[in-house]
């Protein structure tokens, strides 16, 4: 299907759209990307702000608990750590309630590891299994559904007396977890004006590391207690999340996107006067969510099963898998969980003996990763998604293989130790401040409303399996080749990673998830790194038959 603007702005060629309705031939509704003032400055009024936030926060709390329950729960799979001292292991992200089960429990270090492990297993069965069901129920319940299996999950490891009734809880919390976490980028994506989608997207990202600085805060504070109760007070507090989630059903809406698709216009009305700034810009929206609908429909897509249509794709889903999933690898296979999970490997690598030195270096991390995530918040819809995704892969490039040569050749030097904490602190500096948050930006608005979902939830998986696979290795393949050669292999992946930002991302800033799916259908192939949909407006015109 082309897509041309002749002269009088509209898009299509002669003959080939008819208007949805009379009152469109008087006047000419053009659907901007947002309200804006005469400059082009998002103007947004305090109501409707306010109220965006409020969904987006409540909308990410179950990232919250992926945090959490991974930082309480993560086990160190190196030996070399062991040395480190405990006071170290009680505020470590590879350590936590983990240690205290093993001793109160008495399980073996097989049932140790599988207690782990068994997270990101059930978790990425979730999230596919979400995706089907948001489809079917809409986002909000699926939101529901995940806090009330994850509330069941929690309360059963807290109360279990054994090992198997707390992989039984455990279970349930991965499958919390997995629908959780994949559908609040999607659901965020759908319900948000289009020049604050970028930044209200990437609420999930931060919320899964104010879950990683909450697992170390409780794991500090609770440690402490009998040993029998500590772990259970520590898993305990993290059905809190879930709970305020459970209240903010009461406020947040269903996506308006879901409700066009179910044929319930009225209903995403309302939703869409309370996102929008004006009753004006509520109807273009609408009428911009019910073009896709249309054409869709037009186009018989309901004839094939999403998974047939995702599996066998046409060449521009072929396009938006690629970018989407891709992405999402990429986002993993750079070796971000490696960097964060096996800093103190690092660091002693580099020629760090103190504990006190290790400890510092470890938070020094943590405290960097989180703080460029709020600064890539205020950048994404500003300075856009690709432009950051450019900083952020050439970054860590360059981090990574400084990393690799300072690891190398100048390991137990004190110019060497600094410029290996440095390396590290940058490289996830780079991450946080774009690709981190920015692929699930991307891999929540490129998808068109019939695939969205379950596309994201393939993405998901991806990056789920990525890290599982970069973490699980790190060590093997250190063992191998060494640790600075392993951050070498990175540091190529790295390199790769930006000729895939150029090659196979358009830039999505300031476009409407509807724009965004015609540009991939009428942007012809991929040249240049640039897919751009320019100054076309989508209007409220059908596709004839």
């Amino acid at each position: 299907m082309g897509v041309q603007e002749n002269g009088n702005g509209l898009v299509g060629g002669k003959n080939k759209y008819k208007r949805m309705d009379s009152d469109a031939l008087e006047e000419d509704i053009v659907l901007s990307s947002n309200h804006q003032d005469q400059e082009g400055v998002y103007v947004e009024k305090r109501d409707t702000k306010i109220y965006l936030l409020a969904c987006a926060i409540f909308a990410s709390l179950n990232s919250v608990l992926l945090g959490y329950v991974e930082s309480i729960c993560k086990i160190k799979f190196c030996t070399s750590l062991v040395v480190i001292s405990k006071r170290f292991l009680d505020v470590g992200v590879m350590s936590g309630a983990i240690l205290f089960i093993k001793e109160d429990l008495k399980i073996s270090e097989v049932q140790e590891e599988v207690l782990v492990g068994i997270l990101s297993i059930i978790s990425l069965l979730g999230s596919l299994a979400g995706g089907k069901m948001s489809d079917a129920i809409g986002r909000k319940w699926t939101i529901a559904f995940a806090t009330l299996v994850f509330q069941s999950g929690a309360a059963i490891m807290t109360l279990a007396p054994s090992f198997a009734i707390l992989m039984s809880g455990r279970i349930l919390a991965g499958v919390g977890i997995g629908f959780g976490v994949m559908i609040a980028p999607v659901y965020i994506a759908e319900i948000s004006p289009t020049a604050v989608r970028g930044s209200l997207t990437s609420f999930p990202e931060i919320f899964i590391n104010l879950g990683i600085l909450l697992g170390y805060i409780s794991n500090y504070a609770f440690s402490g207690l009998p040993v029998h109760i500590n772990w259970r007070v520590m898993l305990g507090i993290g059905i809190l999340p879930s709970v305020l989630m459970g209240v903010a059903l009461f406020v947040i809406p269903e996506s308006p996107r879901w409700l066009v698709g179910q044929n319930r216009i009225e209903e995403a009305r309302t939703v869409l006067s309370k996102t929008n700034n004006s009753e004006k810009e509520a109807e273009e929206r609408l009428a911009e969510i019910q073009l896709a609908a249309d054409l869709a429909n037009s186009e018989k897509h309901e004839a094939k099963a999403v998974w047939q249509e995702l599996l066998k794709p046409s060449p521009a889903v072929r396009k938006m898998l690629i970018t989407g999933c891709g992405i999402q690898c990429f986002q993993q296979i750079t070796g971000i969980d490696a960097t964060v999970y096996y800093s103190p490997t690092i660091f002693k690598d580099a020629g760090i003996k103190s504990e006190t030195h290790l400890l510092a270096a470890t938070v020094a991390v943590g405290f960097t990763k989180t703080f460029f995530i709020l600064i890539a918040i205020f950048l994404i819809d500003n300075v856009g998604r690709k432009p950051l995704l450019y900083v952020s892969t050439i970054g860590m490039t360059v981090s990574l293989l400084s990393l690799s040569l300072t690891l190398s050749f100048m390991s137990d030097e004190k110019f060497g130790i600094e410029l290996a904490i440095l390396s590290v602190c940058a490289n996830v500096a780079f991450f946080s401040v774009g690709i981190g948050p920015v692929c699930w930006v991307l891999s929540s608005e490129i998808f068109p409303q019939r695939l969205r979902a379950q596309a994201s939830a393939l993405g998901a998986v991806g990056s789920r399996v990525s890290s599982g696979a970069v973490s699980m290795s790190f060590l093997s393949v250190s063992a191998a080749i060494t640790v600075g050669g392993t951050f070498f292999v990175f540091s190529v992946i790295s390199a790769l990673s930006v000729a895939f930002v150029h090659t196979c991302v358009p830039e999505t800033k300031g476009k409407s998830l509807e724009q965004i799916e015609m540009m991939f259908q009428n942007g012809g192939e991929l040249q240049s790194g640039e897919v751009e949909l320019g100054d076309v407006e989508v209007q409220r015109l059908v596709q004839k038959e």
